[in-house]
C-alpha cells in the first residue's frame, strides 16, 4: 500500500499542477471568466467596430466603390429568422449560426453590398464599378481586412462574402456567457 502511495502522489500532484497551470493560462490569455448567461445584448455595434465600418466606408468611397451596409447588429429572433431561410421558410441558405451564435448579436459584425451606377444593390462578387479590372468586392474586403476585420470569404466551410466581423479574442460560446469586449476592444466582463 505505502508504494501505491508513493506512486500515486507524485502523479496526483503534477495533475494537479497542469490542471492549474491550464486554468491560469486560459485565464490570463482569454479573460476567460464565468459570466451571467442572462447578460443582456448590445444594442449597437461595438464602437471599434462602428469607427472601423466607417472608415470603411470612407476609403471605398476613395476608389469609387459605394458600399452600403445591410445588417449590423441583429437581434436572437432576426438571426434565427435568417436560419430558417432556406430551411423551413423560401429563399437561399444565408447563414448557418442560429440566434446567439452569430457575432451580429453581440454588435460585433457587419454585412455589406454594393451599389451599381443605377443605384442599384447588387450582391455580384466580380462587379468592377470602378473600371479598375479589380472585383470591387474583393476590393472591399481587402480593406476591410486592413482595418483589422475578419472576412466571410476567407471561410473554408461555408463562404459569406458580405460578412466582415471583429471577434477581439472571444469566441461565441464566451459571448453567450456573458464576456463583451471592452470599448477600447480589451475583453471584460458584460456590465463593467
Amino acid at each position: 500500500m505505502k508504494g501505491i502511495r508513493k506512486i500515486l502522489l507524485p502523479w496526483m500532484i503534477i495533475i494537479l499542477f497542469v490542471t492549474t497551470l491550464f486554468l491560469l493560462y486560459n485565464r490570463i490569455e482569454d479573460n476567460d471568466i464565468d459570466m451571467d448567461e442572462d447578460a443582456s445584448l448590445p444594442t449597437e455595434l461595438h464602437p471599434i467596430v462602428e469607427e472601423k465600418k466607417n472608415e470603411l466606408l470612407e476609403q471605398a468611397a476613395e476608389i469609387d466603390i459605394d458600399v452600403v451596409i445591410t445588417e449590423e447588429i441583429r437581434s436572437i429572433d432576426r438571426q434565427n429568422e435568417l436560419y430558417e431561410q432556406g430551411r423551413s421558410t423560401s429563399g437561399n441558405i444565408v447563414t448557418n449560426a442560429r440566434g446567439g451564435q452569430s457575432y451580429h448579436n453581440y454588435g460585433l459584425a457587419i454585412d455589406y453590398a454594393l451599389r451599381d451606377d443605377n443605384g442599384e444593390l447588387i450582391w455580384d462578387i466580380h462587379y468592377d464599378g470602378n473600371d479598375n479590372g479589380k472585383s470591387d468586392w474583393f476590393e472591399v474586403a481587402d480593406l476591410a481586412k486592413e482595418l483589422g476585420f475578419d472576412w466571410g470569404g476567407d471561410w473554408e466551410s461555408f463562404k459569406d462574402y458580405p460578412h466582415l466581423q471583429m471577434d477581439f479574442g472571444l469566441r461565441i460560446d464566451q459571448l453567450q456567457r456573458g464576456m463583451r469586449p471592452d470599448p477600447d476592444g480589451s475583453q471584460n466582463e458584460a456590465g463593467q
